[in-house]
């Protein structure tokens, strides 16, 4: 399974069908939820039909539409995939299938360029944590992407056994001989943590552990470690890979909440400012077009029509004529989709938030701006 990042993410949306339409279909195939391959192949035979029915695509979508529905029904490994993103332009040989381990909103468009923006919300919501547990004998790392296991560490340091412990004296030294080795022990998996993160890095970092342990193990950590502790769960030590994945994602959806609030507040702040930050739909294309734009923040169902101009790039809200170059503007089916194109073609962070109550009011979509 490919890895998805910033990267893949710039680079796909960066294609052009240069005059060519470029069919996107995101298909949730999440045995959870579809537990047949029929179940899922309805929700795109669906989309196709809706589609269709909307009227005539032209031979490129006609054939863009067959090769997905081709791949789709020719079955799926699901054992790893809950997702897929597929792109295809057949007037320009392009193909492209993104298995995903996380489930997507299912979604079928018809653009100039690969819709993006699901794929985008995908990076943002799911970052990479670590989940170290541990008690004074046995510690086990586990690092997640995407809601999948990458990444497992296993240490076991056997506590000293005394059957004969006659006398007070050679209790106290069976005592203190054992702490100072659960300390040993404890030192040893925070530095199987830090090696971790040098190795291959992780974003936030979750304790689980008695409070006593736990304290004791914090202070045994690095300090770019302590920083990305997120929070401390009830999870035994001998737990299932599973439990420790489901517990990990539900923190995980914790931080990104927080994440999504704060940046909200930003922008609420600065547009009450009156400085730094713009709201509403109208606004945020208009700084999009003058460059202005730090941070997109966009609630992840808003959609709207709108215009776009295919000769210099500006998007707005109306048309025909483009108000920067004069030239014919064509109409797009969902703006704001151009919008998150526009951002990340300008290197701007893009916040997918979810069902945000302070974004909504906002217009559903903002920006922090660097001027």
């Amino acid at each position: 399974m490919t890895p998805i990042t910033e990267d893949v993410v710039r680079h796909l949306a960066g294609f052009k069908g240069d005059g060519a339409p470029v069919t996107s279909c995101y298909l949730d195939v999440d045995g959870r939820r579809y537990v047949r391959p029929q179940d899922y192949e309805l929700q795109l035979e669906v989309m196709i039909r809706q589609k269709r029915d909307r009227g005539p695509g032209g031979k490129s979508v006609d054939a863009d539409l067959g090769r997905i529905e081709q791949f789709v029904k020719g079955g799926l490994d699901r054992s790893r995939t809950r997702g897929l993103a597929m792109f295809s332009c057949s007037a320009h040989g392009f193909w492209r299938v993104i298995e995903l381990p996380v489930p997507v909103h299912n979604h079928l468009a018809v653009n100039d360029t690969p819709h993006v923006r699901e794929l985008e919300r995908v990076i943002d919501e799911y970052e990479r944590f670590a989940v170290l547990l541990a008690d004074r004998q046995r510690a086990r790392l586990f690092v997640f992407e995407l809601g999948e296991l990458v990444d497992k560490s296993e240490r076991f340091d056997q506590l000293p056994r005394h059957d004969d412990d006659r006398g007070d004296w050679k209790k106290d030294h069976v005592r203190d001989h054992s702490a100072a080795r659960a300390q040993q022990h404890l030192r040893r998996a925070a530095q199987v943590a830090f090696d971790v993160h040098q190795d291959a890095g992780f974003d936030h970092l979750i304790i689980g552990a008695p409070d006593d342990i736990a304290r004791e193990l914090e202070r045994e950590l690095h300090s770019y470690l302590r920083e990305r502790i997120a929070a401390r769960i009830s999870v035994p030590v001998n737990a299932r890979d599973d439990d420790i994945r489901l517990a990990a994602m539900e923190v995980e959806a914790q931080v990104e909440r927080k994440k999504e609030a704060a940046a909200v507040e930003r922008l609420r702040d600065a547009v009450g400012a009156g400085n730094g930050g713009v709201a509403g739909l109208d606004g945020v294309l208009r700084a999009l077009v003058e460059r202005r734009v730090e941070m997109l923040l966009v609630s992840d169902d808003f959609q709207a029509p709108g215009w776009r101009c295919r000769s210099c790039g500006y998007v707005g809200m109306k048309g025909r004529a483009c108000p920067v170059c004069n030239h014919a503007m064509e109409r797009v089916d969902d703006v704001v989709e151009e919008a998150v194109e526009e951002a990340l073609a300008q290197s701007c962070r893009v916040e997918t938030c979810s069902q945000n109550a302070d974004l909504d009011v906002l217009g559903r979509i903002g920006a922090l701006l660097r001027f």
